[in-house]
């Protein structure tokens, strides 16, 4: 069932209710993410949270059905928690009740725009980790612009603004060796997480990247 629709430069943005009672979010006709299986999300937040001594301030690149958010919300610790959202209907959405929201809580905030946009214009140093999860990895991507966010520039640009101990993780569909080669590179070492899912019916891996300073 529909639930909502929009469309965007990028395309058509769907929220629907699955027929097992799932919500369910796709764009393009791509399926991106459900609240049926949230774990890998939430062992983004983890990883992120359990590298940073004091995670004063967290970026979280893709608003999504909000589960990386609502486990980064669950730590004490947790300072504030900037958003990058490139959509603002799905913003929109949460804010009106159809997706569970994480935004009422006053750590965060939200930046509407394309993350490569929010991360450059913020100050180096700016924060103690940064969490990507804006497309379904480098490949399998919806957008095909996003290719650049797994590339070493812009890794280069998340990594000046982080401050020392901080961490950059990513999240991905699939096992990616240059994504891999490409965090190695400009972190140093690069910390891969496989995350067994189970996915309507079909058992999957999803994987998490990690980067510290």
């Amino acid at each position: 069932m529909e639930i909502a629709r929009a469309q965007s430069e990028r395309g058509d943005l769907l929220l629907r209710q699955r027929a097992d009672g799932a919500l369910e979010l796709r764009v393009n006709g791509v399926f991106v993410m459900d609240d049926v299986e949230t774990s890998s999300e939430e062992l983004l937040a983890a990883a992120a949270l359990a590298t940073v001594r004091r995670p004063d301030r967290v970026l979280v690149g893709g608003l999504g059905l909000g589960y990386t958010v609502r486990a980064l919300l669950r730590d004490v610790r947790l300072g504030a928690v900037v958003v990058a959202e490139i959509e603002p209907e799905l913003v929109a959405w949460m804010r009106a009740g159809l997706v569970p929201s994480v935004l009422g809580d006053p750590r965060v905030s939200v930046a509407i725009g394309d993350v490569r946009e929010v991360i450059a214009a913020a100050a180096e140093a700016a924060y103690d980790a940064i969490l990507l999860d804006v497309d379904n990895g480098p490949d399998f991507l919806v957008y095909n612009e996003n290719s650049s966010i797994y590339r070493p520039d812009f890794l280069e640009v998340c990594r000046a603004r982080l401050r020392a101990g901080g961490v950059l993780t990513v999240w991905s569909a699939s096992a990616s060796p240059e994504l891999e080669s490409a965090l190695r590179a400009t972190f140093g070492e690069c910390v891969v997480t496989p995350v067994p899912v189970r996915l309507q019916g079909r058992d999957e891996c999803y994987y998490v990247y990690q980067g510290a300073t």
